[in-house]
């Protein structure tokens, strides 16, 4: 079975259409599970509109696993065209959205340590992102960390919005544009 080829962007498009649709379906979702979840002692009241920082936490933890899948050079001209092309949608520079990209993934490993996986990353950003915690018992938000119950099943929700990076290079070749 031959690979169809692609080229950078190609899968740029791909990518920046594909996220911003799950993100818009699936952000109501997520804001609706976190409102009615049961270890909060209040509902966060999240409104299913405001998803630019669950966009920006989707998009830096896939743009994370890119040079796992991708040869060297490769990886670096499809994520600079995603970049581009998120920027020209959100009418910024591509500099500005580079830039929010590095800060978020810089925040995730922080808040994720000793946890190297993107998962986890994802539902701590979620969670200190939406400031969550001020809505938990009081244990947990004495120590700043997400009720475990919590963190699990929004893991789980978390999960879906991981690209599989390696299924789409069984399936694809990237060729330069």
């Amino acid at each position: 079975m031959t690979k169809r080829k692609l080229t950078e962007e190609q899968v740029a498009t791909f990518f920046v259409d594909t996220t911003f649709e799950t993100v818009e379906n699936g952000w109501p979702e997520v804001a609706a599970f976190l409102n009615e979840c049961d270890g909060f002692e209040q509902s966060p009241a999240l409104d299913p509109e405001d998803y630019g920082r669950f966009l920006m936490i989707i998009v830096s933890a896939n743009i994370q696993l890119i040079p796992k899948h991708f040869d060297s050079g490769v990886d670096r001209q499809v994520i600079q065209r995603i970049c581009s092309k998120f920027a020209r949608a959100l009418d910024i520079g591509p500099e500005t959205f580079a830039g929010k990209v590095k800060q978020y993934r810089a925040f995730m490993k922080q808040i994720n340590q000793p946890s190297k996986n993107v998962g986890t990353a994802m539902t701590r950003a979620v969670f200190y992102k939406y400031h969550l915690n001020q809505y938990q018992d009081a244990y947990f938000r004495d120590m700043n960390t997400p009720e475990p119950n919590i963190q699990r099943e929004l893991k789980c929700l978390m999960d879906h919005f991981l690209w599989d990076w390696e299924a789409f290079t069984e399936s694809y070749r990237v060729v330069p544009a």
